[in-house]
């Protein structure tokens, strides 16, 4: 059985295109820490800037973050939906809008205030890619609270549209995802919207709850916090919502607290869905005078069909660090959203100094495609791939060597047979450090007689790390 890869760019982030690993592994590469993005100013920015979300339009990055007193009430009239924004995703500023008066003054950046309470707890935007969208529709988002206890709660998930990205309105009075999709109530976090390209509908994953033990709430299903999931053709009409599974190298991966989960496609292959859950350990306590229990990190989580998620990495990918302030409840939130914000970088964002006068957003990077690599160490190993069906006539790697390491390719008959021309001593030493490397034999690097035809690729490494393939004319 194969599988058809075509000419996607395909990363390693999972055993989804594997057959082995000999002497090498999968390896988890967390980002590295940057500058910070944006730092609470002002009043209405409060100490809380969390549930932030990081668009790319056209040549303009979007920062949408909640403006909120971490003591305050979900909901509470104090909670703003604050806009920053940049042309290089590095350098932020926060624009006076003068669209929402906050304390008798529309000198702010807020995009939605009081009057729109209680949305701006989780507000949750995206630009809407779909195929024919109107454009006073073109950014999307949802905001809301399924909660009944809270007198100011929507009953559940509004949807908004606006033409610019900066002026807001409902679709509708009711909320759209509502108890009638999710019957158990929930306190919600950032509920993640898109329109996948891959599903041909609109996609959510909201805040739920999972296991078999006695509920952390009454009415509510479990003690774990979960991710779950819906879709719509349309945005108004929405499916019950589902518990996501977890797998862990085929088997059900171990259950933790993850919620806040920032799921989206991968801008670069968007057939690949990647998320950043917060893991929370809610009985763990770093710094005694904090008033909350809990402590968090980011987790890297991938998915090929949106329903089953590989955690392949159980190790975190954005921890607290040395900040005795990200090691208080809630911290290390990741934004929404991933961008590339140079010729090999991507830039991801998170919120630190939850509940802090400091909050912030800190931007962080990686290498194109560099969430994860099949990594050999100076030993050597070896991967080789299942019979994949590819459309083009080039190989490209995105690789990365050691001055003593290398790598070379071998092309396999769908049998495991060397290819003859393409076997591995036919393939020059590859080393270096490249997002984009044509893999050339002795005959060349013209493969475009094989795409008809399943093959596996054998990757022999030495301290080295494999990110992504992709065949191309």
């Amino acid at each position: 059985m194969h599988i058809g890869i075509g000419s996607r760019l395909e990363l390693f982030v999972d055993h989804y295109l594997i057959d082995r690993l000999d002497g090498a592994r999968l390896k988890l590469h967390p980002p590295t820490r940057r500058e910070i993005a944006i730092q609470v100013e002002y009043p209405w920015e409060g100490n809380s800037c969390g549930y932030v979300t990081v668009m790319k339009d056209h040549d303009l990055f979007r920062m949408y973050y909640r403006g909120k007193s971490g003591n305050s009430r979900d909901g509470s009239d104090d909670e703003t939906t604050c806009y920053a924004e940049s042309t290089d995703g590095v350098q932020w500023t926060k624009p006076m809008l003068g669209l929402v008066e906050i304390d008798g003054s529309r000198q702010n950046n807020a995009v939605l205030g009081q009057e729109s309470a209680p949305i701006p707890h989780n507000f949750t935007p995206f630009i809407d890619t779909r195929p024919g969208v109107p454009q006073a529709e073109r950014y999307k988002a949802l905001g809301g609270l399924f909660v009944t206890s809270n007198p100011r709660t929507t009953g559940g998930l509004l949807g908004l549209v606006s033409a610019d990205g900066l002026h807001w309105r409902r679709i509708q009075e009711q909320a759209v995802i509502s108890h009638a999709h999710h019957p158990q109530p929930t306190d919600t976090s950032a509920s993640c919207a898109f329109w996948s390209e891959r599903e041909g509908q609109y996609v959510c994953y909201l805040r739920t709850w999972q296991g078999e033990g006695e509920p952390i709430h009454p009415g509510w299903p479990g003690n774990i916090r979960w991710i779950g999931r819906t879709t719509s053709p349309d945005f108004l009409n929405w499916t019950k919502v589902t518990p996501v599974v977890f797998h862990q190298d085929g088997v059900p991966a171990p259950a933790e607290h993850l919620y806040t989960n920032q799921i989206h496609p991968y801008v670069r292959a968007p057939h690949i869905y990647i998320g950043f859950p917060r893991r929370f350990m809610p009985t763990r306590k770093v710094v005694p005078e904090h008033v909350n229990m809990g402590v968090s990190d980011g987790v890297f989580i991938s998915s090929r069909d949106g329903v089953t998620w590989d955690r392949t990495f159980l190790e975190a990918f954005i921890r607290p660090g040395r900040d005795r302030q990200n090691w208080t409840d809630r911290n290390n939130t990741a934004a929404w959203g991933v961008h590339q914000t140079g010729p090999d970088e991507l830039s991801i964002y998170w919120a630190e100094h939850f509940r802090h006068p400091t909050a912030r957003v800190r931007r962080g990077t990686l290498r194109l495609d560099g969430f994860a690599s099949v990594n050999a160490g100076y030993a050597g190993g070896e991967l080789i791939t299942r019979p994949l069906q590819f459309t083009g006539k080039a190989l490209v790697i995105n690789y990365a060597t050691s001055a003593a390491g290398s790598l070379r390719v071998e092309l396999q008959s769908e049998t495991g047979a060397p290819l003859p021309g393409y076997r591995l001593e036919d393939c020059p030493e590859i080393y270096g450090d490249e997002i984009e490397r044509v893999v050339a034999w002795q005959s060349g690097a013209d493969v475009g007689h094989l795409a008809a035809r399943p093959v596996r690729l054998r990757f022999v490494l030495k301290d080295a790390d494999l990110y992504s393939i992709q065949f191309r004319e």
